[in-house]
């Protein structure tokens, strides 16, 4: 009789347990269903602006923007930096357009920064090339100028550094070209703020490092390579290099390898080894080694980011041309070793 009591009470409490247990309506699953596809129905969600939140505070951002970098800016300077004519323009208009005849803003766009920054970043690009490269002709460091200085790196370098959310300008998302264009006014902004040496170090940083992890033969290589090893070494007094086939595999097959070494005649050293499907290819690759040799752009370099503004080369040094390039008139420029012994030196 007691065990069926007890027997009984369990049953009342599972009972009990299973009607507490509520679990969710037959109607939620339908309409999270049917609320998906009306959402899937009318395409993605246009990007919404920062500043639409309702926890946007402009002045905090601006502050936490400069923090983040490191930098001290002054706030006037840096608001003016991330300012666009294009948004003074849209904010005229809609004043205008609420019966306001002489609207006026208290804010200023950032033309003229961006026309500073531009020329201080062309400056300390080439000087830094110039400075670790100093065998390279010009053409080649015009060519790796343009890829740093383009809209695309400096856009690129511009986003993740989170300016996209702080500037101010008509459209949204906002255009390369724009964020090209912030990232150079905060520059000049930097200048202003802080100084050279701190800017010089802003474009180190953040610019001249995106080639860290480049090939620098994929911005330039010059044409004819078998010729123009020819020209050069000829203006040192050496003769024409000859090719000398030291190798091969897989012969009359779809995966031939030929490898080629040019040597010089007189002393009958190697300065270029190639490898190509081809002899001609192959000694086509040969030649463009030799004259990587000769322009200090082998593959194993290494360049020093360490640098600062007063171990840059001078402004109006510029590196030989191809016309005009010789191992006799090379100008004598400091090597990585000696930049570094010389840092080395200033802190002892």
């Amino acid at each position: 009789m007691l065990t069926l009591r007890r027997a009984t009470r369990v049953l009342q409490v599972l009972k009990t347990t299973q009607k507490c247990e509520q679990s969710f309506h037959r109607w939620l699953g339908p309409t999270l269903r049917e609320l998906k596809r009306r959402k899937d129905s009318q395409g993605p969600e246009k990007p919404a602006h920062r500043k639409t939140f309702l926890e946007w505070n402009y002045d905090t951002e601006i502050y936490a923007f400069s923090k983040r970098l490191g930098e001290e800016f002054n706030n006037d300077l840096l608001q003016q930096a991330l300012t666009e004519r294009s948004y003074i323009i849209r904010e005229e208009e809609r004043q205008k357009n609420v019966g306001i005849e002489q609207p006026t803003l208290n804010l200023s766009d950032n033309t003229q920064l961006v026309s500073k920054g531009s020329d201080f970043i062309d400056d300390i690009v080439k000087r830094y090339l110039r400075t670790v490269l100093p065998r390279l002709p010009e053409e080649g460091i015009i060519e790796i100028h343009k890829y740093l200085t383009s809209i695309e790196t400096l856009s690129h370098v511009s986003f993740h550094i989170g300016t996209s959310d702080l500037i101010l300008c008509a459209d949204f998302p906002v255009e390369k070209l724009t964020l090209s264009n912030v990232l150079k006014s905060i520059i000049a902004a930097l200048i202003e703020s802080s100084g050279n040496s701190r800017a010089a170090l802003f474009v180190r940083d953040f610019i001249l490092t995106q080639i860290a992890d480049k090939d620098l033969h994929q911005f330039w290589e010059p044409d004819e390579p078998i010729k123009l090893l020819s020209e050069i070494l000829a203006r040192d007094g050496i003769q024409s290099p000859e090719p000398r086939l030291i190798g091969c595999s897989g012969k009359n097959t779809i995966l031939a390898c030929f490898r080629v070494g040019l040597y010089t005649p007189n002393d009958k050293q190697m300065i270029g080894l190639g490898f190509g499907e081809t002899v001609d290819i192959a000694h086509e690759m040969a030649a463009r080694d030799s004259l990587r040799k000769l322009f200090g752009t082998s593959d194993t370099i290494l360049l020093p980011f360490n640098l600062k503004l007063d171990q840059l080369c001078a402004s109006s040094a510029r590196n030989l041309s191809l016309n005009e390039w010789s191992q006799k008139t090379l100008p004598v420029h400091p090597s990585h070793f000696e930049l570094r012994q010389t840092k080395e030196i200033c802190s002892n």
